[in-house]
């Protein structure tokens, strides 16, 4: 077994297609996720296989020559932007005596970089041992079997059922801090709910400005740079519209192509707040030359965690790198904002874009009066936790009268309740207030 060495940093980059030519935006992107890492990219190589190779992922000349460039090169470090089963890898070390990662391995080490919060750190570990507990026999190949005689007798397991038994231990000490974390998070959104605040959520492919669009509206200073996975803990601001609306909006995790199953599996937690949001602001960097590819990817990524059903604005991003850098609203047949074009950073169409969040979720207000009997106890349970009780009455029998104030669509979602349907309750008029 060789010797890993303690750097790690100078790497060959490999990148094979089905047929064809390679997609240049995807070697860009593979080498830009290389360099978030902390890599040094020394060389590039490429090439086409229908079937990957069972034993080397590569064919045994592909091999040969990653294995000359990194002689040539004095690389560290081979990394493949595919996943590789744990033999690949063994294999593959063999033959090239050097570390070999996969794009699970390299996207694992970028988040593990990130990770700023608690939770943040909790959930990269979280992966990274799932990832590990397959890989564990690279480096217990000489500890696999037991060894007999006086003083070499072990306590009844192998080394590597050892580091298995410890390495679940510790995946589910994790799991359970990440679950009372997550209890956190719910009580934050029942309140949320309870003050009828809307939940903006920012998605979209990593460095596509969702950052820096967030930073704008909410003169924050959240960090965001021209990287890949600039930003991966969520952050919370308060955001008012120009008709007095208070909004909470949300900054998460940019998505990024073939993003690790473990990895969407981990930050379940954090993507519960694009889950439980009232409207998605898909950020779209629109100079992007693949533009469909990543709206593709990002809407995927969302069926993963099941946000596919939730209400969603386009935000096309960037317009300041086109030609004719026009800020609009598109609108679908009814006349609702349906995409914005904006720039983050060149503060272009920013006021469109509260435009059209005003007119969204400022829909205005509804003056109720509801008259609930002793046994309405639920429905007046229910008016307090979606609506601004403004007044409230006792009555003779026990009852209440209450007067109240809903949005116009917790209105409409509360007048077709079952509770509702049998109450005598009415809006004091025809007018949104």
């Amino acid at each position: 077994m060789f010797d890993r060495p303690k750097t790690g940093e100078r790497a060959i980059l490999v990148h094979m297609t089905r047929q064809g030519q390679p997609d240049p935006e995807e070697l860009h992107e593979f080498r830009e996720l290389a360099l978030s890492a902390g890599a040094e990219p020394l060389f590039m190589v490429t090439g086409a296989r229908d079937v990957p190779d069972k034993r080397l992922y590569v064919g045994s000349g592909k091999a040969e020559e990653i294995r000359e460039h990194v002689e040539m090169q004095e690389a560290e470090l081979v990394i493949f932007d595919h996943d590789l089963s744990p033999s690949q890898e063994r294999n593959l070390e063999k033959l090239l005596e050097c570390r070999v990662l996969d794009r699970t391995g390299l996207i694992l080490d970028i988040f593990a970089q990130r990770a700023r919060s608690h939770e943040g750190k909790l959930q990269v570990e979280l992966a990274q041992l799932r990832h590990l507990s397959t890989r564990l026999v690279r480096g217990w190949t000489h500890l696999e079997r037991q060894k007999g005689g006086i003083g070499l007798r072990g306590p009844g397991e192998t080394q590597l059922e050892t580091d298995r038994r410890l390495l679940g231990a510790r995946i589910d000490q994790i799991r359970k801090r990440l679950d009372k974390v997550d209890s956190q998070r719910e009580q934050s959104r029942r309140a949320r709910r309870r003050t009828e605040t809307p939940t903006l959520s920012l998605v979209g492919y990593t460095n596509a400005g969702k950052s820096t669009l967030f930073n704008t509206l909410t003169h924050a200073h959240v960090y965001a740079r021209d990287q890949l996975f600039a930003t991966l803990d969520p952050t919370l601001r308060r955001l008012e519209l120009p008709g007095g609306t208070n909004l909470v909006l949300a900054d998460t995790v940019g998505f990024v192509s073939r993003l690790p199953h473990d990895l969407v599996a981990a930050f379940k937690s954090t993507l519960q707040e694009t889950i439980e949001a009232d409207l998605l602001l898909h950020v779209i960097d629109v100079a992007s030359v693949r533009r469909a590819e990543n709206i593709a990817e990002v809407e995927d990524v969302l069926q993963q965690i099941g946000a596919e059903d939730v209400p969603m604005l386009l935000v096309f991003n960037k317009i300041d790198l086109l030609d004719e850098p026009t800020p609009r609203i598109d609108r679908d047949e009814d006349g609702r904002p349906v995409a914005v074009w904006v720039s983050a950073a060149a503060h272009l169409g920013m006021d469109l874009l509260l435009q059209a969040l005003q007119e969204l979720f400022g829909e205005g207000r509804v003056h109720c009066q509801a008259k609930l009997g002793p046994a309405d106890g639920r429905l007046h349970a229910l008016f307090f936790e979606h609506g601004q009780v403004l007044a409230e009455t006792l009555t003779d029998d026990g009852g209440w009268e209450l007067e109240l104030e809903l949005t116009g669509r917790e209105y409409e979602r509360l007048r077709k309740s079952e509770l509702v349907l049998g109450a005598q309750w009415e809006p004091l008029s025809d007018q949104e207030v």
